[in-house]
């Protein structure tokens, strides 16, 4: 009788094991695409690997709704979850038809999508225990998302913008807006633009916490010495 929930137990502890290094490979190699594969187009070992990516995050929605007793309300609150794990470039690419031009923005968006989507999965990897856990989450929340914001930014940026000249610049770029201390690098396209509104916005949100987090311990530390 103990053998169904012990395997199903396993069968989730693998298939989200599985999940969390798809994520990490996910991340690493979107990296590589930007900083040195083509900017007009995914190449076809990415193109792979998106697809492999996205059936294990189909594989470990499935195992989790089906150990879920409110399937409707699972799939409700996951549907973000479900909707950017469906491969829609590799669907495109089978199908052999061009999309509309608005139609290939949306698509591009798609894998900036899901890779935040890979942010949260190791993030939540990251805090599964402990306050500690909790601020070293926040921590490489920060600066994951400062990173990917810094991907995203030289990818659609370079060849446009005069100031960008390389990654270093894109990298210090985020930085300055996360600190919301602002940089003379000037965003031009849209997607540039909207990244320079959400970095402060996420600096104001997560800054604080670590001030937080640093005057407890030393508050403790006093109380601990008194």
């Amino acid at each position: 009788m103990d053998q169904l929930p012990r395997l199903n137990r396993f069968v989730t502890a693998f298939v989200g094991t599985a999940t969390l290094f798809a994520a990490v490979a996910l991340l690493v190699a979107l990296s590589y695409e930007i900083l040195w594969g083509s900017h007009t187009h995914f190449s076809q070992w990415y193109m792979t690997l998106q697809l492999a990516v996205c059936a294990i995050f189909l594989l470990d929605f499935a195992v989790r709704i089906s150990a879920e007793e409110h399937k409707w309300r699972f799939l409700y609150r996951n549907i973000l979850f479900l909707v950017l794990s469906v491969p829609y470039l590799n669907i495109v690419e089978w199908l052999g038809v061009p999309p509309p031009r608005e139609w290939t923005i949306v698509l591009t968006t798609i894998p900036i999508l899901r890779m935040l989507l890979a942010v949260y999965l190791v993030a939540q990897w990251v805090v599964k225990d402990g306050i500690k856990r909790l601020f070293a989450a926040y921590a490489f929340t920060l600066l994951l998302f400062t990173y990917l914001s810094a991907l995203i930014f030289y990818d659609f940026e370079l060849g446009i913008n005069s100031g960008l000249h390389n990654f270093g610049d894109a990298l210090w770029w985020a930085f300055m807006n996360m600190t919301t201390v602002g940089s003379s690098l000037t965003p031009i396209t849209a997607i540039g633009k909207i990244l320079a509104v959400m970095l402060p916005l996420f600096g104001m949100l997560v800054l604080p916490l670590f001030t937080v987090y640093i005057s407890n311990i030393f508050m403790q530390t006093k109380k601990d010495d008194a």
